[in-house]
């Protein structure tokens, strides 16, 4: 990985948001989760679009995922708007195995996903709706890969970093990850010094006190 994704890596996805927040940007992704304990994941994102139905006669039939996986490799987290479609799986064991072929870092679905003892087994992180059974095959077919996405919401592009962890997802614009970066080392280097005088039995209502509560402005 790169120096700054280095970087992003050891912050936790809350101190992220908190520094996206400071500094006005809004990428929190509500409602999708790891589906694995454990489960962690930063990189540079590689999109996709499904949409309902299957393949067009007059497209070339290929299973959705392939392309991504084809474009993707270590550093890269696969994104894939399926527009919280969750009654059938938008990603699967196949895929995930490629993935980690690839040595792709990960994905990210507004979706369901299949084969997720397949994944944890891997050590291959998904994050999604929730796990499902149905087969993608006749109900979604991939539209694009690698255009602007809608993942809950937040727009995606290519390139954008996306971290997630146990507490869930953001997606921080790559013209910006640098600079959030900065600001969410500041402000856990802030919370570390907080956490050690809790832990000395400094009283809570002087540690958090109307400081914390504004750090963010």
């Amino acid at each position: 990985m790169s120096e700054l994704l280095d970087r992003l890596a050891a912050l936790d996805v809350c101190s992220l948001s908190d520094a996206m927040d400071a500094l006005g940007l809004d990428g929190a992704v509500d409602g999708l989760g790891p589906l694995w304990e454990g489960a962690r994941v930063v990189g540079h994102a590689v999109t996709m679009k499904l949409a309902e139905g299957p393949t067009p006669a007059t497209a070339t039939p290929v299973h959705l995922g392939a392309r991504a996986v084809g474009l993707a490799g270590p550093g890269r987290v696969i994104v894939v708007d399926n527009g919280g479609r969750d009654s059938m799986g938008s990603w699967g064991g196949l895929l995930s195995s490629a993935a980690v072929a690839q040595g792709v870092s990960g994905v990210v679905t507004d979706g369901a996903c299949r084969d997720v003892d397949e994944a944890r087994e891997l050590r291959f992180p998904v994050f999604a709706r929730r796990g499902a059974v149905r087969t993608a095959r006749g109900r979604v077919h991939e539209v694009n890969t690698g255009a602007p996405v809608s993942l809950a919401g937040v727009t995606v592009h290519a390139g954008d970093v996306v971290a997630a962890d146990g507490s869930g997802i953001v997606i921080i614009p790559a013209a910006d990850a640098e600079r959030v970066a900065e600001k969410a080392e500041e402000l856990l280097a802030r919370e570390r010094t907080m956490l050690a005088a809790l832990q000395a039995g400094v009283p809570a209502v002087e540690v958090l006190d109307g400081t914390y509560e504004n750090a963010l402005k």
